[in-house]
């Protein structure tokens, strides 16, 4: 029996912020500890409110919404440049307990596309909104809307202007050194079990650099980027999207649970490890089962993640174990 099964409610949150060439002899210390103090802090305050009996939307809100607010990330804040030189937002949401979902795609000068998700999962009929209309649902809704500087950093401004001319894309994280023929995203993400039993999962991105106008990856689509059932688990993804898309693979998790009775460790193997890497996907992806247990898994050099269990200390990590 594990820990997870004795005695008290179980709740547990686990988040990640992209996953891609990410190594230890590219990174310097002041860098990679403002990365572990940022996912630090973001899970943690996605645990409090699971540990005050809060529910798991919230604290995957929360958790996400810190993590589009630091300039570290590729989502909100820290989203990177498309090939115009814009910021395009998506996010989605997905309600473990009833399958309820909200998405947003393409959105513009959105300061927490995960707000706006949510918005479209509670207050329309609709589960994904793109582009001007969810803009001008946006606006109908009073999201904070912020002017184009606000998501300005030299970082992702110096990666656009080194490939904008050609035709690849980079994940936000990624050196010079890397970005021939790299084609890679960034995305953050969570997902967590409450204390009454229920799932959620949550994930946001500013897509890849230098994207063509109007790009959509798996990150707002439900099924692919996101998935939530108290049946089986609650997934978010971060990677290749077009892969993603293909592989539906946050849904392939919960299917391969559901019909093949397999358990979230080896259904996530299954997906990343095989049916991702079969396809030439690259990335990974965070889980949480009914019963509390989290998984994350991923095929690439690395990804930034971090969980936190009922009474236990948060757990960080960058590079593969």
């Amino acid at each position: 029996m594990s820990q997870l099964d004795k005695g008290e409610p179980v709740f547990s949150i686990a988040i990640h912020g992209g996953a891609g060439t990410i190594l230890p002899e590219e990174m310097k210390p002041e860098l990679e500890e403002a990365y572990r103090q940022a996912l630090k802090a973001a899970v943690d305050e996605g645990y409090e409110i699971l540990a005050a009996g809060g529910s798991a939307i919230d604290a995957v809100m929360a958790a996400t919404i810190s993590l589009e607010d630091c300039p570290l990330f590729n989502a909100g804040r820290g989203a990177v440049f498309t090939h115009e030189g814009g910021h395009e937002l998506d996010a989605s949401l997905m309600n473990g307990a009833d399958l309820a979902a909200g998405a947003v795609a393409g959105v513009t000068g959105v300061r927490n596309p995960i707000l706006l998700a949510r918005e479209v999962m509670l207050q329309t009929q609709h589960v994904l909104l793109a582009g001007e209309g969810a803009m001008s649902f946006a606006r109908a809704c009073g999201i904070p809307l912020e002017r184009p500087e606000y998501f300005f950093t030299e970082f992702r401004h110096r990666q656009w202007t080194e490939v904008r001319q050609t035709g690849i894309s980079v994940l936000d994280h990624s050196t010079r050194a890397q970005l021939k023929g790299a084609h890679k995203m960034g995305t953050v993400g969570a997902v967590a079990r409450d204390q009454q039993g229920n799932l959620a999962a949550a994930t946001s991105t500013g897509g890849m650099t230098n994207k063509q106008y109007g790009r959509v990856g798996d990150s707002p689509v439900i099924g692919a980027g996101t998935w939530a059932d108290n049946h089986t688990c609650a997934i978010s993804c971060t990677g290749h999207g077009e892969l993603f898309l293909k592989a539906v693979a946050a849904y392939d998790v919960h299917a391969r649970m559901l019909y093949g009775q397999q358990s979230l460790q080896a259904a996530m193997h299954a997906t990343v490890h095989e049916k991702l890497v079969e396809m030439g996907g690259e990335g990974g992806m965070i889980g949480i089962d009914a019963s509390g247990h989290v998984s994350m898994m991923f095929n690439s050099a690395g990804m930034y993640r971090a969980s936190r269990v009922r009474n236990q200390a948060a757990v960080v990590n960058i590079y593969k174990d």
